[in-house]
């Protein structure tokens, strides 16, 4: 799995039958170099300035498909070093989201993942599934968010009654399994996406470490009321964002260290205000994804919340492999032709099937 936020790619080995997950296996991390995340993000940037209109910007697409093959091998290499367990049978690669547009009114949505299917397949070495998101956007879906299913599975591991997954990525998602184990899932707002553009557009790296540009700032009381007066507070589930739907722009004007502590405070309001959404109170969140390693937006988090919220490693998992072994997951059930969607997480008409297999 490659994210919206650019900084690696992640991989993890599960046994799984796409129903139960019954064993976990290694987790490796492969970091984007400098130019490969810059390639990363003139595709994206190239992206949203075509945003389907006109000529597509090929040559930004392939360059980042090469990338993304090469990135994703190496990190099945650094996977499978050392691992003396089952050999893989199978892989789900999910590629890289340079654009996505939630369907609304008059306009129905779209989604573009970048991969390159056949070379992916020839470097992985295994059975390849991927496009895991064009058939729910084809049949009326949000395309997003698809990791519930994975969701689900671990919380029923947990055996909860009412629980929340939180994922905290370039925007941020829930998943909810409400008492009687009906599944609500969405995207709730920005997560770490802003605030990683403003930390980088201002020359402090590619986030904010331990949150520390955060904690030295105030939050702008006045902006963030004004925010979360966007109309998207006030949409029914289930909704999906774009990474840039909300972006640094949005505190323009604001110290380096008060712009930080604005977007860190607005990314757990997001939240709350998602949480607020369903029809009963979750007994937790479990956060997983990268914004889990911030304290200050833990802390945000934690004061926005009407219930606990903990890390996925409190709850015992791999928090730093979520994702990638959800589309390992979502693979087993592409195989066996399970749904991987449903109405209440992407809005399709009825359970979804989706995914291509490489053979």
């Amino acid at each position: 799995m490659s994210g919206t936020s650019l900084d690696a790619v992640d991989a993890a080995l599960i046994l799984t039958d796409g129903e139960r997950v019954l064993e976990f296996g290694a987790t490796a991390e492969r970091k984007y170099l400098p130019e490969e995340r810059r390639i990363l993000q003139v595709a994206t940037d190239a992206a949203r300035a075509w945003n389907w209109t006109g000529a597509q910007p090929d040559d930004a697409f392939e360059a980042a498909r090469t990338v993304i093959t090469h990135t994703h091998a190496e990190a099945m290499r650094q996977l499978l070093s050392g691992w003396t367990g089952p050999a893989p049978v199978l892989a789900g690669v999910h590629g890289q989201t340079v654009l996505h547009r939630r369907p609304v009114p008059g306009q129905p949505g779209a989604t573009l993942q970048l991969i390159d299917a056949p070379a992916m397949r020839g470097a992985l070495g295994v059975p390849l599934a991927c496009d895991f998101r064009t058939a729910d956007v084809a049949a009326g879906g949000q395309g997003a968010p698809l990791a519930p299913a994975y969701h689900a599975a671990l919380l029923q591991r947990l055996g909860d009654g009412a629980a929340c997954v939180l994922n905290l990525g370039g925007v941020a998602n829930i998943t909810a399994k409400l008492a009687d184990s009906t599944l609500i899932a969405f995207d709730t707002g920005p997560a770490n996406g802003p605030i990683d553009e403003w930390v980088e557009r201002h020359g402090y790296g590619t986030h904010d470490v331990e949150g520390q540009l955060a904690q030295a700032g105030t939050a702008d009381e006045a902006l963030l009321a004004e925010l979360l007066q966007n109309d998207w507070f006030r949409e029914p589930p289930p909704k999906s964002l774009d990474r840039y739907d909300f972006n640094a722009d949005m505190v323009v004007g604001l110290s380096v260290e008060d712009g930080t502590a604005t977007l860190t405070e607005f990314s757990a309001r997001a939240v709350a205000a998602g949480i607020a959404q369903l029809p009963e109170v979750p007994s937790r969140v479990i956060a997983c994804g990268g914004g889990r390693h911030n304290p200050a937006l833990m802390d945000a988090l934690a004061r926005a919340l009407p219930c606990a919220v903990l890390s996925a490693e409190a709850a015992g998992w791999r928090g730093d492999s979520i994702e990638a072994e959800a589309f390992a997951y979502l693979a087993a059930r592409t195989v066996r032709g399970l749904p991987i969607s449903w109405p209440g997480t992407t809005g399709v008409p009825g359970p979804m099937t989706g995914g291509i297999v490489l053979a």
